[in-house]
């Protein structure tokens, strides 16, 4: 391989994104290790909290080829005793010449401290390299470090005109089957899942993240009661202000959160501009809007100058479906 600084970072890019679902709270992290003949000896990523961060696993899969050799991470490498040891000091003792960052670590205990520790013993230490790619890939976890609150997703699945169920209050199913299964790639990414009280009673859902043979059951949080024979159960119930929420899941280690309950909890969401990103499935379907519920039916615009304007960052097909992803 080329030794081209942002075409490795995009190899360790890609492999960070194998930590997505197991990594968090802490970062989903990819590092490559590359000799001086510009050949990676070792990559790695973040592994289950407790045990090895990204740049330990590369470090490990490289091992005596590490001496004299460069190590590309997407973030900040650690200086700090966590459930781990210092990444930093693992570095310096591997003989790592030169260490090439996506982007500074905003935790508190690291913020720059890990690149000077490096530079202290010697490394050549390249910062933000490819940081736009590495910030969009790692936006959750640094929202999260930065305001201690959870990123927050919020989701929608709903004909071209809006509606997410029909006059006869029918809404199973929209969108078509690949676009379910990539909203459960949401639910994966997530730690935790809001859905309203109504939604609960309405449809019963379990609210899991179902991966072909894989389950993972992030928090369930209910805005209201879960009846007691509910499947979301166990879960968190909550009333009142929405900021709170957040401030409690964010001291809970949830780095993300998916909000998927129907048009009032979503608009409930948007109106106290809480949400980080919408996640809109379109369907090529239309409703009308005679007695069918709109996607954002509690929403209130007095005027086109206060319309909630966002920032579109995506577009794919999926299926016959459109997945468009708006920052807002």
């Amino acid at each position: 391989m080329t030794w081209d600084p942002a075409t490795l970072m995009a190899v360790a890019i890609e492999e960070g994104e194998k930590a997505r679902y197991l990594a968090p709270p802490n970062p989903w992290v990819g590092a490559l290790v590359v000799g001086r003949d510009g050949l990676v000896v070792g990559q790695g990523h973040t592994q289950v909290p407790g045990e090895a961060h990204a740049e330990i696993d590369a470090l490990r899969r490289a091992g005596e080829a590490a001496r004299g050799a460069t190590l590309v991470v997407t973030l900040e490498p650690c200086v700090h005793q966590g459930r781990t040891g210092p990444c930093t000091e693992a570095i310096i003792a591997a003989g790592i010449e030169r260490v090439i960052v996506g982007v500074i670590d905003p935790d508190s205990r690291v913020s720059g401290r890990g690149v000077a520790r490096l530079r202290e013993a010697g490394l050549e230490v390249i910062v933000d390299v490819a940081a736009h790619e590495v910030r969009e890939q790692l936006g959750a976890y640094l929202w999260h470090r930065v305001t201690g609150r959870p990123y927050v997703v919020a989701k929608v699945a709903a004909t071209l005109d809006g509606a997410v169920a029909m006059a006869d209050g029918t809404s199973q199913w929209i969108t078509g089957e690949p676009a379910r299964r990539d909203a459960h790639v949401l639910r994966a990414q997530s730690q935790a899942i809001v859905v309203g009280a109504g939604t609960v009673r309405a449809d019963d859902p379990r609210l899991t993240a179902r991966l072909g043979d894989i389950v993972l059951e992030p928090l369930r949080v209910v805005l209201g009661h879960a009846p007691e024979r509910a499947r979301v159960r166990p879960c968190l119930e909550h009333q009142g202000d929405l900021g709170a929420l957040l401030d409690e899941l964010g001291q809970l280690d949830v780095v993300q959160v998916l909000v998927e309950g129907g048009p009032r909890t979503v608009s409930a969401f948007l109106d106290e501009r809480l949400v980080n990103r919408v996640v809109w499935y379109a369907a090529p379907a239309f409703a009308g809007s005679r007695e069918t519920v709109g996607a954002l039916s509690e929403l209130t615009t007095a005027s086109v100058a206060a319309l909630r304007r966002g920032h579109l960052v995506n577009v794919r097909q999926i299926g016959d479906d459109v997945r468009m992803d708006v920052e807002v």
